[in-house]
């Protein structure tokens, strides 16, 4: 029996994949949303969002995700959980290859996103939401007259620690060196700040506290004598950066240093009827709305370039 072919599939399943299901169900286009190894994306492991318009009082990452989805399936979208193992963009129809099946389809919208860079700390995944974040913009406002900590030595984590300034006493910036990856002009100005201190040659090896479900402080030694100690403080914000997921496009899309794929009139990539937004290729808002916003015109573009063929 021949394989069926979908007009579109969309990879990935938060805010720019769903937001995408939605235009495009609308459109009548009958897209097919692959899940993914994290269904939901980052938002499905957020707790309060409290800067997506429309929810005054906030709303809960899972919940927001949740709604999206149903609001697209509402409209007709599919939903399969399942990921793309590898792709042959060398043809048209496209073929995605789900392991022991594989998807044929005439466009293709990746929304898969990018995934923090994580320390692999015994109690850390436990407390993402907790006090254990990678988003300065979306959770510094909890952490108001209270004294946290942010990891790494890159520009990442020198943006990070500025941000937090405005609402922490005081931002503790760990690095396991004593020299920065981080650009002269972004170090200056974390040295400048009088809210920032440094901590280095330094490691976190745990971070507390689970069973209270909030952050209460950090395990540290020191790379240089071996000694540990417990650091009081009320978050721990990784600054290490993250990694698009966009592996498995094997290389036939440009991408940059990072692996984010590199997109024209922000949703094109360089092959016609392949499209991409989100995280998976925004290295600097990286916030839901965002995503929501490049997902709207990933599946507007997607029904143009059908309506062009003739579908």
């Amino acid at each position: 029996m021949d394989t069926p072919i979908r007009n579109v599939v969309i990879i990935g399943s938060g805010c720019a994949g769903h937001t995408a299901a939605i235009y495009a169900a609308r459109a009548n286009l009958n897209p097919l949303v692959l899940e993914g190894h994290e269904p939901g994306g980052q938002l499905s492991i957020t707790t309060l969002v409290e800067n997506f318009p429309g929810f005054p009082e906030g709303i809960q990452g899972p919940e927001l995700i949740e709604n999206m989805k149903k609001q697209a399936a509402r409209f007709g979208a599919d939903y399969q959980m399942a990921h793309v193992v590898s792709a042959d963009f060398t043809k048209r129809p496209f073929v995605l290859n789900l392991g022991s099946t594989q998807l044929l389809t005439r466009t293709l919208i990746i929304a898969s996103g990018a995934s923090a860079r994580c320390l692999g700390l015994p109690g850390e995944q436990a407390l993402i939401g907790h006090g254990v974040s990678s988003c300065a913009t979306c959770d510094g406002f909890f952490f108001g007259g209270k004294e946290i900590t942010v990891i790494g030595g890159g520009d990442s984590a020198m943006e990070e620690a500025l941000f937090l300034t405005r609402f922490a006493s005081k931002v503790m910036i760990i690095h396991r060196r004593d020299s920065f990856r981080a650009s002269k002009i972004m170090l200056d100005r974390a040295r400048q700040h009088s809210k920032i201190e440094f901590l280095l040659d330094t490691v976190v090896d745990d971070v507390y506290d689970v069973q209270k479900k909030e952050v209460t402080g950090l395990r540290l030694r020191s790379l240089k004598t071996g000694a540990q100690w417990d650091f009081p403080t009320s978050a721990m914000f990784l600054g290490i950066g993250h990694e698009p997921n966009a592996k498995w496009t094997n290389g036939q899309l440009d991408s940059d240093i990072d692996g984010y794929l590199i997109t024209k009139n922000y949703v094109f990539t360089k092959i016609p009827g392949v499209f991409a937004c989100g995280d998976v290729q925004d290295r600097r808002y990286r916030q839901a709305i965002s995503a929501a916003g490049t997902g709207c015109m990933a599946a507007m573009e997607v029904e143009k370039f059908l309506e062009e063929e003739g579908r």
